[in-house]
């Protein structure tokens, strides 16, 4: 089994790296709900996610899912120390601080421009970001880290990418190869007039000459020996 997972998440990782540009090291926003869930399942989050992600990676969360932790109490107490060791990213909540969900979702915003992944055990908070293109979302099930397939979201807008990147590739094609055909008729254009500008005798005309000569040489040969033959009766 995991052999399996490990094989999903490389090609789910190939995916990202290939159409949504994602490389190391990756950045992994954490909630309070997946610290609290890899606390219980006793998961080494910073020791097992570089493995199972196959590179490096930059844990980080932000100042509104720190504060929701606190207001939580000692509930979450546990969950709070661990995501208090890991890198606060900025949000654009510093006055009003508003739920770690509504934090998370504002930092993907406008296609993910720095290529975030969310790491979340909120089913609401999943299924919003499963609406937005080229966002890698992971759980924890089973004592186990996973990175979640990419969304319908995600695979409509590369295919609506491709799609689009289709029709000037086939007009280049197109372009290069009507430069081919122009190339190719001046090459001929090119070939014809060197033909008809080629000078120096005809091979064939001079293998004629040759053979005239040839026959002029064996007739008189020819008429000594007549003669000699005469002479020789007489």
């Amino acid at each position: 089994m995991k052999l399996t997972r490990q094989k999903h998440a490389k090609k789910n990782m190939g995916f990202y790296k290939h159409n949504f540009h994602f490389r190391e090291p990756f950045q992994v926003l954490l909630d309070g709900t997946f610290c609290q869930a890899a606390l219980r399942n006793k998961i080494q989050i910073r020791e097992q996610l570089p493995g199972y992600l196959d590179g490096a990676t930059q844990l980080c969360t932000t100042r509104c899912v720190l504060k929701e932790l606190e207001s939580l109490g000692k509930a979450l107490y546990g969950a709070k120390l661990i995501a208090q060791r890991f890198q606060v990213r900025n949000c654009s909540h510093h006055k009003d601080p508003v739920s770690g969900s509504a934090c998370l979702l504002s930092m993907i915003e406008e296609g993910n421009p720095h290529h975030f992944f969310i790491a979340t055990q909120d089913q609401d908070l999943a299924n919003k970001v499963k609406k937005k293109a080229g966002v890698p979302l992971l759980f924890i099930i089973q004592n186990t880290m996973v990175l979640d397939k990419p969304s319908p979201k995600s695979l409509a807008f590369v295919q609506k990418l491709q799609t689009n990147q289709l029709v000037p590739e086939h007009q280049k094609q197109s372009i290069v190869h009507l430069k081919e055909k122009e190339g190719l008729a001046k090459q001929e254009g090119e070939k014809r007039r060197k033909r008809k500008r080629a000078g120096g005798p005809n091979p064939l005309s001079c293998l004629k000459k040759k053979k005239k000569k040839t026959q002029e040489g064996q007739e008189p040969s020819a008429e000594k020996k007549k003669r000699r033959k005469r002479k020789q009766n007489r």
